[in-house]
């Protein structure tokens, strides 16, 4: 790792500062940089094997107890973030009376000496400007602000993902402040206007800095440039940047804006937040990967479902499984983006152009195939498109045993690699091959329960557990078996009244057994990660099961879903919707994320902009389930009472009264219009039913506070935090009545839930 300060000189260097000299289990091998505040040694854990860096505090400032503490402050600023844009902290110490802290060893290039090269893409560098903004989201979603985000301290290591480093300047929030009045810690050319004039400096000076990164990236040179540092500062602080056109011809539509936004002199007219430049970030990046799909910084590939060639229409579930098998194998290969399995299936039986697809799915290449099944023989096609033009990059034909499916989908992928020039590493290689059996059988019952699963029934779970313990009854060993019980379970309170108390103490046994096989099963971490969050109120050993699925299989949809869900319930919007949105981003054409893209903003009150993402849901299909019903929440809160009804109607009509919780608001819009007698009605038949079927109390509580029996609300709250009931996760950020949020007793129950 570098530092591109110009104070790169040996004069206060330790004598003992040498190769070979431990340092606590440390092994000095080299040193690697230096800078205003301290130098870089390549050292060796000599206890965990590997190498890392350790950051000492310059000699010439040991003796400065403000440097002392800054540098301190460095260490607990970056010890708290744990994300795959931050460089990680492992430990603090001192030597010899110099601080010191050891940090991850990052092998790469810093991004100055690449800017240098002008090796920079114009998709690449908004690539880059994207993956910043989720380090620097998790950095201010934990009171950091950098402070010094410049190229010099972002490494692109060697899978090309950009990695922030050096806090040394950052400042905690919410604690004391160790930058004295007036000064102007930072880099010169980077600094927003507010550092150089020595004001209060709050997250938006990252995004400021940032911008000027991103401008540099694009163009190789810096917007605000003079003949010295006073000129600099000058022309941040009152000068308009340059255009991006003067510099580079092809600036993509909407890019400018977004820059401008970045670099506003005044604070109040910069982005609010890294998450809203996150969106509009997004936005560019699809407009350039739409103008000109091959310009996008990854290959691209949707698989559609195999079309069935067999006699036997029963085998289409064989098809489907044999797409969503090779999905979930090319989603480990870092380098190839890779449609999610909802947004490929979007197109199944529709005879849609390639270009539409790819056009839908914003990817350069489709695979596309088919599958005869007949007694133990198969015969399947297989051809890789490219949508610009139709031409086929790929295609063969397999004849084989059943029992050769495995190696047919692994000569697939592999085909599809070497055909998109993507480069293997030998982890990618071992994903993608990897075989959770090797009994054609338990596969094919596996492969059912999917077909099942994604009925997204309580029928169709039914189903799918019946057939996945099929799977594991011939396969005890099948990890992804165990994890689909799992999962079946886990949506099952969600999808009908199946009792939360049966349901997760069998998904919790399911995912442990899946785990127990496998550790690096990602959908098991995603299962068990759920549990925790929706039964077991644990948010913290949530977030790691959730933060470790995501680590395992970055491309997997549903961890992020739920993640953006977990941190919700915390009230940590920001995190909340940049994590749902990369779940979009993956799934585009997902009709659950599209709608719990509208849950969300429901949620963080944005009324407006869950609207938005509601009708998105309906457009792609208005019999979606619970659509309508958060539509219906929304409109309640927005106080037109007709739509909300005619929304709430809508959803009873179409689940049939299968799950009552969507007649509950129905209560709350008549009480809000003045028709006590309709919403007394709603509650009474509700009640009734109560006597044989599950009902949530905690939705329940809703319709009574609205009727203004606070008393008995209160009282079914009790019940279903006795009960563990799935909704009581939204207390903290579910939109209730003034009074209830007032009354001691919320208070005491969001204390007992540890969401205070």
């Amino acid at each position: 790792m570098k530092d591109d300060s110009r104070q790169d000189d040996n004069t206060h260097t330790h004598a003992v500062m040498t190769k070979g000299t431990m340092v606590a289990h440390y092994r000095l091998a080299e040193r690697i940089g230096a800078g205003g505040m301290g130098e870089v040694y390549l050292a060796q854990d000599t206890e965990l094997d590997r190498n890392v860096a350790l950051k000492f505090l310059s000699t010439q400032l040991c003796q400065d107890e403000e440097c002392r503490a800054r540098f301190k402050r460095e260490a607990q600023a970056a010890a708290k973030l744990d994300h795959p844009n931050i460089v990680t902290v492992y430990e603090v110490g001192e030597y010899q009376g110099r601080p010191f802290f050891a940090m991850q060893h990052v092998e790469g290039r810093s991004l100055r000496d690449i800017i240098l090269e002008k090796k920079i893409s114009q998709p690449q560098a908004v690539d880059y400007a994207i993956q910043l903004c989720e380090g620097l989201n998790e950095a201010h979603a934990a009171g950091v602000v950098h402070r010094d985000v410049k190229p010099g301290n972002i490494i692109i290591d060697t899978k090309g993902r950009p990695r922030l480093l050096d806090f040394g300047l950052a400042t905690v929030l919410g604690t004391d402040q160790i930058t004295k009045a007036g000064s102007t810690l930072g880099t010169h050319g980077y600094m927003s206007p507010e550092q150089l004039q020595g004001g209060e400096v709050d997250h938006r000076a990252d995004i400021f800095s940032l911008g000027v990164v991103l401008f540099e990236m694009m163009t190789s040179e810096k917007p605000f440039q003079g003949d010295n540092e006073a000129a600099v500062s000058h022309a941040i602080v009152y000068d308009m940047p340059p255009v991006l056109t003067e510099y580079a011809a092809d600036i993509p539509a909407g890019l400018q804006s977004v820059v401008d936004k970045m670099l506003e002199k005044n604070v109040a007219d910069r982005y609010e937040s890294v998450v809203d430049l996150l969106h509009d970030l997004g936005n560019v990046r699809k407009q350039m990967e739409s103008d000109n799909p091959s310009s996008s910084s990854r290959p691209s590939i949707a698989v559609l479902p195999f079309t069935n060639l067999s006699a036997d229409p029963e085998q289409e579930y064989f098809c489907d499984g044999m797409a969503e098998e090779i999905i979930n194998a090319l989603t480990h290969i870092e380098e190839l983006r890779v449609v999610a399995r909802t947004s490929c299936f979007a197109f199944k039986g529709r005879q849609a152009d390639i270009r539409e697809i790819g056009r839908k799915l914003n990817v350069e290449t489709l695979l596309e195939g088919s599958v005869r099944k007949a007694g133990k023989r198969i015969r399947v096609t297989a051809q890789l498109v490219k949508v610009s033009d139709g031409y086929h990059l790929w295609s063969e034909r397999y004849d084989r045993e059943l029992e050769d499916v495995f190696t047919i989908q692994d000569e697939i992928s592999l085909a599809i690699v070497e055909k998109l020039k993507v480069k293997l590493l030998e982890k990618d290689r071992v994903a993608l091959t990897r075989r959770p059996t090797i009994n054609p059988e338990a596969h094919s019952l596996y492969l059912k329960g999917r077909y099942f699963w994604s009925k997204r029934s309580r029928e169709g779970f039914e189903k799918a557990i019946e057939y996945y313990k099929l799977a594991v009854g011939i396969d005890p060993s099948y990890s992804q078996a165990h994890a689909g019980i799992a999962a079946c379970y886990n949506d099952l309170p969600n999808y009908s009244t199946f009792p939360p108390s049966q349901a997760y103490p069998l998904a919790k046994e399911a995912a442990l057994k899946a785990l127990e096989l496998d550790d690096e099963n990602a959908e098991a971490r995603t299962a068990l990660g759920l549990i925790k969050s929706d039964y077991e109120w644990d948010w913290e050993g949530a977030e790691k099961e959730f933060r470790r699925a995501i680590e395992l299989n970055p491309a997997y949809e549903t961890a992020h879903h739920w993640y953006a869900f977990l941190l919700i319930y915390q009230e940590k919007v920001e995190e909340a919707m940049a994590e749902m949105h990369r779940a979009h981003d993956l799934d585009p054409l997902s009709l659950a994320t599209n709608r719990n893209l509208g849950f969300l903003y429901y949620l963080a009150r944005r009324y407006d902009d869950a609207l938005e993402w509601l009708h998105k849901a309906v457009e792609l299909d208005p019999e979606f389930t619970y659509t309508h019903f958060v539509m219906g929440l929304t409109y309640l809160r927005k106080r037109d009472f007709d739509k909300a009804i005619e929304a709430l109607q809508r959803e009873r009509n179409l689940t049939g009264g299968v799950n009552p919780i969507v007649v509950l608001p129905l209560g709350i819009a008549y009480m809000r219009m003045g028709d006590r007698e309709k919403a007394e009605e709603i509650l009474a038949g509700v009640e009734e039913r109560m006597h044989h079927e599950y009902i949530s109390p905690f939705y329940l509580a809703q319709l009574y506070f609205a009727l203004g029996r606070i008393d008995t609300g209160f009282e079914l709250v009790q019940k279903a935090y006795d009960e563990r009931d799935i909704h009581m996760r939204t207390l903290k950020v579910m939109p209730m009545e003034k009074e209830v949020r007032q009354d001691a007793r919320y208070a005491t129950f969001l204390k007992k839930m540890k969401l205070d």
